[in-house]
């Protein structure tokens, strides 16, 4: 299998030749190959949306559905959960072949149409270690430190709420003074800017 997927990174970097279009991230005999790409795909707004899709291709793949992961700054986390879960579908149809290519092709083709429709619940793999062990996909555990709580029965409901929309598991603790949380989830969804 290893020289299929040799085969397909070369096609790859052929068709995606533009600078950083096409990146390598690891390579290895028991764990597969990392790559990825960046693209532009139509949006809602007929705008082009950068996207960043990584693939983790198992030393099984193409007989094992690949680890995606897709960022993109114009994204919300729950669109970007949505494309990939898309994609894993899309890719339950190209099993036993070459897929990447097809994929990117796919969501070029239907980004708009994905983020036109209500977001959709998580899909299983027939593969689940190719979706746990990607570089940005794998499980992530952080812990939060809150200066302050103003209103405890508020807040608490709202943190409860975003972590059953990202599915993250978690724990609300208070310490004396110090207020802790403590959450468990996918890597993209635990990702906290400005705190």
């Amino acid at each position: 299998m290893a020289g299929r997927v040799r085969d397909e990174l070369s096609a790859l970097a052929a068709i995606f030749c533009g600078p950083g279009e096409c990146e390598v991230l690891s390579r290895s005999e028991t764990d597969g190959t990392v790559f990825r790409i960046l693209m532009k795909a139509e949006g809602l707004m007929d705008a082009d949306i950068p996207l960043e899709l990584v693939f983790h291709l198992t030393v099984n793949y193409p007989s094992c559905l690949p680890g995606i992961s897709v960022n993109s700054e114009h994204l919300t986390r729950a669109q970007s959960v949505a494309v990939k879960e898309k994609l894993l579908q899309q890719a339950e149809n190209l099993l036993s072949e070459p897929m990447v290519h097809e994929l990117v092709l796919w969501v070029q083709q239907n980004l708009k149409h994905i983020l036109n429709q209500p977001e959709t619940g998580s899909g299983g793999g027939k593969c689940p270690s190719a979706a746990s062990t990607t570089v940005d996909d794998g499980l992530w555990i952080t812990l939060l430190h809150l200066d302050h709580m103003r209103a405890k029965t508020k807040y608490v409901k709202t943190v409860q709420k975003w972590a059953s929309d990202l599915r993250l598991t978690g724990r609300l603790m208070f310490m004396g003074k110090i207020i802790l949380i403590l959450l468990q989830g996918d890597r993209n969804s635990i990702k906290v800017s400005g705190i």
